[in-house]
């Protein structure tokens, strides 16, 4: 079960998640189904690209939130998720399956995680707006509530 922080909690890990280090703004992995995403394909979309691993509980936790942000088609957002720390493909796949990922699973290693940025812990979540431009990064897990939160606060200050 997903606990949720108090408005204090949540406003500190908005303000960390917001203080993103800034990065290429291009990226290129490959999902399990062979399928290349590149930031630049993504224009017009959010995109929150999140590293984890199948042996992570708050990993574990934050997939159903993951898999809503997926879905819900209002948000405009696409979600990556990159397996880190994995011994066999084949297993991540299974598993993603298992957790019912509908979103594209990329085998990940730390070369093609620097594309993004530093991954210092489990999960790692990199937030890109629909300009390809990082705009967030948070170490920890991270809720539904707390992106579509952020999205609407920083679409709010766009149209001002």
């Amino acid at each position: 079960m997903l606990k949720k922080p108090s408005f204090y909690l949540l406003a500190l890990g908005l303000l960390l998640f917001v203080s993103a280090p800034p990065r290429a703004a291009e990226f290129t992995m490959t999902d399990t189904a062979g399928k290349a995403h590149k930031l630049s394909q993504y224009k017009g979309k959010w995109v929150l690209v999140n590293f984890w691993a199948t042996w992570c509980p708050p990993c574990l936790e934050e997939i159903p939130d993951l898999v809503e942000l997926h879905e819900n088609k209002k948000n405009h957002l696409v979600v990556l998720g990159v397996a880190m720390d994995y011994r066999n493909g084949e297993d991540v796949k299974s598993f993603a399956d298992s957790m019912l990922v509908s979103y594209p699973v990329i085998l990940g290693n730390r070369k093609m995680a620097a594309q993004i940025g530093p991954v210092e812990g489990l999960p790692t979540t990199y937030l890109y707006n629909p300009q390809g431009k990082l705009v967030a990064h948070q170490v920890g897990a991270i809720t539904r509530a707390d992106v579509e939160s952020f999205i609407r606060g920083a679409e709010k200050t766009t149209r001002k």
